[in-house]
This record gives structure tokens, sequence and C-alpha cells, in this order.
């Protein structure tokens, strides 16, 4: 039988723990919690967990700061739950290094999900070639093969989807995808993001206009998907 996956719970409201414990009780996951991000914090580097789930919201390190405290030493899938809901927060976690949003109140099929998902992901690593679901990528020789057709890309069209596959299944915002593409000081042209994702999408979806590899985020960003 496989190790079970290590869950880290970060919420300061006892009833949500016990929820959140109660949904994650199955053999496949061992869990430990924390009322706040510095006990969580320490609890990580002893205990090295493979994804952290957190509120928002919290007495003396909140989760904002303590995504960004993770994100510092480990790149673990990390999912914010939260009652806040508006558009402004939820881009501020995603940007701080959360890789998943899910607004209280939530369903345990949902979360379980979401959990999954995070999961699959693996940290970024620096692999010269690439494979996953749909996608084989040779770094190095710049080839890009979609269900085994080669697609001929541009240099930023490749970095963009070598990008994408490395954080499968994550929401990635406008802001980190146009670091990452073009550096820190395009950060305020989405124009520019928004033509050479529609480009990419034109050479890897047998439908650009309704994508299932590349998918739109609204007012967010964008997740990719291997597999359809």
């Amino acid at each position: 039988m496989s190790e079970a996956h290590k869950i880290l719970i970060v919420d300061d409201e006892t009833q949500i723990v016990r929820v959140l414990r109660h949904v994650l009780s199955a053999p496949q996951y061992s869990t430990r919690t924390a009322t706040e991000g510095e006990s969580a914090l320490a609890i990580f580097r002893e205990w090295s967990p493979d994804l952290l789930i957190t509120d928002l919201q919290m007495p003396k390190l909140g989760g904002m700061e303590l995504c960004k405290r993770i994100r510092e030493i480990s790149g673990i899938p990390i999912i914010v739950l939260s009652v806040r809901n508006d558009e402004e927060t939820i881009v501020e976690a995603l940007d701080a290094g959360a890789d998943d949003y899910i607004t209280k109140p939530f369903g345990s099929g949902e979360l379980l999900a979401r959990v999954r998902s995070a999961l699959r992901r693996r940290p970024e690593r620096e692999d010269n070639a690439l494979e996953i679901g749909d996608f084989r990528i040779d770094i190095e020789a710049h080839r890009a093969k979609v269900c085994g057709v080669e697609v001929r890309l541009t240099p930023k069209e490749f970095e963009l989807l070598v990008c994408l596959v490395r954080n499968h299944d994550r929401v990635l915002t406008h802001t980190v995808l146009l670091q990452k593409i073009w550096g820190n000081y395009y950060t305020e042209q989405p124009e520019a993001l928004r033509v050479l994702v529609g480009s990419l999408r034109k050479k890897i979806e047998p439908n650009p206009s309704a994508p299932h590899y590349l998918l739109t985020e609204p007012w967010i960003g964008y997740r990719f998907l291997p597999s359809p």
C-alpha cells in the first residue's frame, strides 16, 4: 500500500477543522492541524506535508503571508479556503503562491476533487523532457507534440506552453504568467498575454474557440489541463 499523503490544515475555526479532518479521513490522507500561520510553519518544517490547506483570516500570521513564507522554501500545492469571494482577494492569494482557491461554504466532493488535482501537480522542475497527458515536450530541442503530432511554436509560445505544463492543474494568474514569460516590467500589459494565449490555442487545441487544454479562469488567469 502506498504511503498516505500528508495534508496540513490551517484554520482558527474549530468547526471547519473538524469538517476538513472528517472529509479527509480516507486512508490515503494523513492530516495535522494548526490554528495560525506561525504554528503551521513549525509543523511544516518538522512534518514536511505534501499539501497545505489554509484559511486567510487568522490571528498572528494570516494565510496570505503564510502562502508567501511557504513559497520561499517549498513548491508544495497550496489550497486557500475563505469566506471572501471577491476577485481582488482571490487574485492576491494566487499571486502570493496559492494553487487554488475555494470559497466557504464548500461541498466535500468539490474539496476532494481539488485536493486530488493539487496532489497530481508536481513542484516545478527543470526537466529537459516533459511528458504528461497528451503532451510531449523536448526543451533542449525546442520541440512539442500534442497527441503524437508535432506542433511548430514560436519561442514565446513554446515558453508559455512549458510554463503551463510544469504547472498543470494549477490556476496561474495574469501577473504570474506575465512575470514568467516577459519579466517584472510587463505585469501591467495583459493584452500581450491574451494575444499569446490565443495564438497558442490555435496550435494545440482541436477547437480554439472551445478549448479543453488551456482554460480561462475569468478575471484571474488560466488553468492548463494536459488531458481533456
